[in-house]
């Protein structure tokens, strides 16, 4: 591998020692190598930040890092952030995998469109049964009328040039912005004039079972109507764009548990 890697993998870890290795093993499978992977223990309670630390010590492209207690995805991102070297950044979860193509298909499409700054992909979702579901993403270049219905790309799976997370200083750190910081990331980024793409490719595996479903809080819900509304006035999209967005935030907010996974994985 290359002193600087072509790539810097940033992964927020907390609590996912069941799954971490599966997901790491998924970037060691991919058939583009020049990539280091950063990973930032956010205070788990488990076995999670040994075995990263078993995992460095046998592969150099891995940089470990820990937060002295839990500081949020925020800043844990933002301490990858700050040691990453790489030309792109990919982000990646502990509880996820990858297709082995992923970063050889996402390079090629951000080395051959210098227009755009961010690309990501489509996402099968599955639990302990299986997949079960396939997200439904509008292939293309979103407009920012795209924030209406959430985030314009997915998170997880995407890569995106260094200089556009600088130019925006990384992910916002406001506990009103957790489990919301990519939405108001784009946010950013868009207000700044970067442009991104989403393939239609299913490259990437999200991981949705149960303990992701209690992570969805009401608490949550109410940080994505305060980042709704930053959007709406950093953007200017519609209002009535904006009152859509804000209402339906709120009703995923209030159903209760069993509503949410029944119309989540329907």
């Amino acid at each position: 591998m290359l002193s600087t890697p072509k790539i810097s993998v940033i992964m927020g870890i907390y609590n996912c020692a069941s799954t971490l290795q599966e997901a790491l093993d998924s970037l060691y499978a991919q058939t583009f190598k020049d990539f280091e992977i950063i990973m930032c223990d956010d205070g788990s309670e488990d076995e999670t930040y040994v075995l990263a630390y078993e995992n460095q010590k046998h592969y150099p492209n891995i940089k470990l890092l820990k937060n002295a207690h839990n500081m949020g995805l925020n800043q844990t991102l933002n301490n990858c952030l700050a040691v990453a070297k790489g030309e792109y950044i990919a982000r990646m979860d502990g509880d996820d995998l990858c297709d082995e193509t992923r970063f050889e298909k996402q390079v090629k499409f951000l080395d051959s469109h210098p227009e755009y700054a961010i690309v990501s992909c489509a996402m099968i979702q599955f639990d302990e049964k299986g997949e079960f579901s396939r997200t439904n993403l509008r292939v293309g270049e979103p407009t920012k009328e795209a924030f209406v219905s959430g985030p314009p790309f997915c998170h997880a799976p995407c890569m995106v040039r260094k200089e556009a997370y600088d130019a925006v200083n990384g992910y916002t750190v406001d506990r009103r912005l957790l489990r919301v910081e990519d939405y108001h990331l784009w946010m950013k980024m868009f207000a700044k004039g970067y442009r991104g793409w989403n393939m239609g490719e299913y490259l990437y595996y999200m991981r949705d079972d149960r303990n992701a479903t209690r992570r969805r809080t009401f608490k949550s819900r109410l940080n994505g109507m305060y980042a709704c509304r930053l959007a709406y006035q950093t953007l200017h999209f519609s209002t009535i764009g904006f009152l859509k967005c804000y209402i339906l935030t709120f009703i995923k907010g209030i159903l209760p548990t069993f509503l949410y996974e029944y119309f989540h994985k329907k």
